[in-house]
């Protein structure tokens, strides 16, 4: 599709989204794989970055590998939404939050540098909102978490990943050393777009390139690199859809729809009865809504999927959007971002 970008800069964005050179120079490794100059790649970086279409370049961990997170939902009246959100989005330790085409139509993910931080902020917004019922739905069990989007091809073109992901071994609760815990708060707002990035991380640099090496490949860090915005780059349309499956049935299930290659994220989540009874999550995004839609009827025939009950929660609004932070947030306070 037309994503607006130039053939140089399409690349960039489409071919280093993950496997990024962790090496001093890592933009003039790209700059000569893509037979450009050193300072171009770092200036069309930042030029994307600035309107919004590159979120960061670093790392995405994966969730509850370091600190600990959830998502959470609120059901708001109409009238109050705009006030709630700006709350919730308030707060440092919510990363996203949505409105959504739901009874709780105000979702967001919240990750703190521990679970009893975690509980206190999702008490606190429960009680500040006064919404009723806060959803509180932690994962259990993630089948396919941010391996990138091909903007070419879309997200069928990660099924061959999608599969060799699904056979890694569950990585380790990493506890995170001084240093460690420098790295990350480094780490948080991305690269910074320069020739030697990994020698501004608060670490020597061959240290911060060998402890970012060692948790790729433990799986703690489940992608480092460029990390795209879709709704910039013309997939202005997503659902959540949700599925009710027998918990003996879940993993089966869940692993199929993300072989599948048709979903940007799939995830088991624990339910909450009476209000919640959906344990099976992902995420479909498209150039409309009517692209989104033939996409969960094909996902549903493909993997067999009528028998569950589901919903589709469309995006309405995007309230907030960038990635976890894990490191530094017990010092944080609300209003702080």
């Amino acid at each position: 599709m037309d994503s607006g970008l130039t053939p140089d800069e399409f690349k960039l964005l489409n071919s280093f989204q993950r496997d990024f050179p962790l090496v001093p120079r890592p933009f003039a490794k790209l700059a000569a794989e893509l037979r450009m100059d050193e300072s171009a790649v770092i200036d069309t970086l930042q030029r994307l970055h600035a309107c919004g279409s590159v979120g960061r370049v670093g790392a995405v961990f994966r969730p509850n590998a370091i600190g600990a997170s959830a998502l959470a939902a609120l059901s708001v009246p109409a009238e109050r939404l705009d006030e709630v959100a700006r709350y919730v989005s308030a707060f440092a330790e919510v990363n996203h939050n949505y409105q959504r085409e739901h009874r709780f139509n105000l979702w967001f993910v919240a990750t703190a540098p521990s679970t009893s931080r975690l509980r206190a902020v999702m008490t606190e917004i429960q009680e500040e909102c006064q919404c009723g019922s806060l959803l509180v739905l932690p994962m259990l069990e993630d089948f396919h978490i941010d391996l990138g989007f091909d903007l070419a091809s879309g997200p069928a073109a990660n099924a061959g990943r999608v599969q060799e992901s699904a056979r890694a071994c569950k990585p380790p609760v990493v506890t995170l050393g001084e240093s460690e815990k420098i790295l990350v708060a480094a780490l948080q707002g991305g690269l910074p777009l320069v020739e030697r990035p990994f020698a501004c991380l608060g670490l020597p640099e061959g240290e911060a390139i060998a402890t970012i090496a060692q948790w790729l490949e433990q799986g703690v860090i489940k992608r480092f690199g460029v990390i795209v915005r879709h709704h910039e780059l013309g997939y202005t349309s997503n659902a959540m859809v949700v599925w009710d499956v027998p918990d003996d049935e879940v993993s089966a299930v869940g692993r199929r729809i993300a072989a599948s290659g048709r979903v940007t994220l799939c995830y088991r989540r624990i339910r909450q009865l009476p209000d919640w009874r959906y344990n099976l999550f992902c995420m479909i995004h498209g150039k409309d809504r009517a692209d989104v839609e033939a996409q969960v009827e094909a996902l549903a025939a493909a993997c067999e999927l009528d028998a569950y009950p589901s919903n589709v929660l469309f995006s309405c609004r995007r309230f907030k959007q960038r990635g976890a932070h894990y490191a530094a947030l017990s010092e944080a306070t609300h209003g702080r971002d």
